[in-house]
């Protein structure tokens, strides 16, 4: 039993050494993407003139370009990008569905829907103006969901009662939508930037409003992985380990509203990053969410971030919406995962 225990030892400790090591590494590349977001696009800035606009800012245009349109671009990216990986994380383990995304809530639609009516009843003009709209749509869409759920099934909602509530309440909001849009020009131009995903010509201000959200959905997501944990299990064994199983749904569906409200009220409907980041997390630190939602949420931010750089360098000196990147790379990737076989092992 000594030998046993002296041997396992080790093991655990060799486990977290890699596991940190390949956290680090995450936690590298997103930086390099951030530097890489920052220096990259219709005018390239050096590494040295990126350090004068941050440190030493002479009123250059290079120092414009850095400060006022880049660094909150970047910001925003790694916000949203982290947020969605975390949400996506969340979502797959609550769900056991190795194809949920953050959206299955209906918080993106929630969100779609409280933007168009603020554009149509309020006449609002801009992103910083109709991030709350989008905010308070995510979390009043979720809480319907969280309800629905809860009355169709025994002891908390399950899995299938939140996947069908999701589906159902997404629809009824997707319609409505449509029908707004359709009703309404001014809706249906401003609607259709918005819903194509991007975070160009977003300000500092829309990043410093949903940061709070952002914040409490991760302290949330944290708290929530040993129970999510438990419940990977089995509700009956999680039950039996002292697991309280309808609170631990309802952190998770907190956490998972608050991240994914967040950044789709302030970037728009950004597809895949919550779909395929947790399946590399999980291939990289395995089933314990109390590695893989940090390391969605890096993996998460440096994905949305490169995406970002490539639609501004293939189409110079124009550039693709980074929602749109997003689809071209993700839906390959993500049929390539499914024939590997990676994407069903929860």
């Amino acid at each position: 039993m000594a030998a046993t225990a002296a041997v396992d030892r080790p093991s655990a400790r060799g486990l977290r050494a890699r596991r940190l090591t390949v956290l680090t590494g995450l936690a590298l590349a997103v930086l390099v993407a951030a530097a890489l977001s920052v220096m990259i696009g219709a005018k390239a800035v050096s590494p040295a003139g990126v350090w004068q606009a941050l440190w030493s800012p002479g009123g250059g245009e290079s120092d414009v370009i850095v400060r006022n349109l880049r660094v909150p671009r970047t910001a925003l990216g790694l916000l949203a990008g982290l947020a969605l990986g975390v949400a996506g994380a969340l979502m797959q383990g609550h769900t056991r569905n190795p194809l949920a995304d953050p959206g299955l809530l209906g918080v993106t639609q929630g969100a779609a829907f409280a933007v168009v009516l603020g554009i149509v009843l309020f006449r609002l003009d801009g992103v910083s103006s109709y991030v709350w709209f989008g905010l308070a749509g995510a979390l009043v869409a979720s809480a319907a969901v969280f309800a629905l759920g809860l009355a169709g099934g025994r002891g908390g909602p399950t899995p299938v009662t939140l996947a069908l509530a999701g589906t159902a309440v997404s629809a009824l909001l997707y319609a409505l939508t449509s029908t707004i849009v359709l009703l309404d020009q001014q809706a249906m131009d401003m609607f259709r930037f918005w819903q194509l995903g991007s975070i160009a010509g977003r300000d500092a201000g829309v990043a410093g409003q949903v940061l709070p959200f952002v914040a409490a959905g991760l302290a949330l997501a944290l708290a929530n992985g040993p129970g999510l944990n438990a419940l990977a299990l089995g509700e009956d064994v999680a039950r039996s380990l002292g697991q309280n199983v309808a609170l631990t749904r309802a952190v998770g569906i907190a956490a998972i509203t608050m991240l994914t409200g967040a950044a789709v009220a302030a970037c728009g409907a950004l597809a895949f990053v919550g779909l395929i980041v947790p399946h590399l997390a999980r291939f990289l630190a395995g089933p314990d969410h109390r590695w893989l939602l940090p390391y969605s949420g890096l993996a998460g931010a440096a994905l949305l971030l490169l995406a970002d750089v490539i639609g501004r360098v293939v189409a110079r000196p124009g550039e693709l919406e980074v929602g749109v990147v997003l689809a071209l790379l993700g839906a390959p990737f993500f049929v390539a995962l499914i024939r590997r076989g990676r994407s069903v092992r929860l």
